[in-house]
């Protein structure tokens, strides 16, 4: 087995920048961390690592990517957690900045999900594994 690099890429960045590309997310704030003033009412799409896998041999990082979505009406916030399945789903087989999609995979989602820091909020949740080549 191969030894893992001493830094994986950005993939929050790398999913940030091909969400904020896709024009069905125009409008839609695109973020790691949530704006100042946010209450969750806006249209909004979070993104986090939230684990993954090396695999040493392929030279792969596996990560999973979780999206909390945002929206003003629990009917927004689907269709915005919709679309932003879509954009990452339609990255398998192309480039996402030097990083290679060699798979994109749903484990989750859109599932509704309350928010309990946010009251007013309308959120759903999605996780997409991907597996993205790693220049050794």
């Amino acid at each position: 087995m191969t030894t893992p690099p001493s830094a994986f890429p950005d993939v929050e960045k790398l999913v940030v920048d091909v969400l904020k590309a896709d024009p069905a997310l125009a409008g839609a704030t695109v973020a790691v961390q949530a704006p100042a003033g946010f209450d969750g009412t806006q249209n909004a799409v979070l993104v986090n690592r939230r684990g993954g896998a090396w695999i040493g041999d392929l030279h792969l990082d596996k990560p999973l990517i979780e999206f909390e979505v945002y929206g003003p009406t629990k009917s927004a916030a689907h269709v915005l957690a919709n679309a932003a399945r879509k954009a990452l789903l339609d990255k398998l087989g192309q480039r996402i900045g030097a990083n290679l999609v060699q798979d994109a995979e749903e484990m989750d989602g859109p599932r509704w999900m309350p928010d309990y820091l946010y009251r007013g909020a309308h959120r759903y949740l999605c996780v997409i594994q991907l597996a993205l080549t790693v220049a050794p």
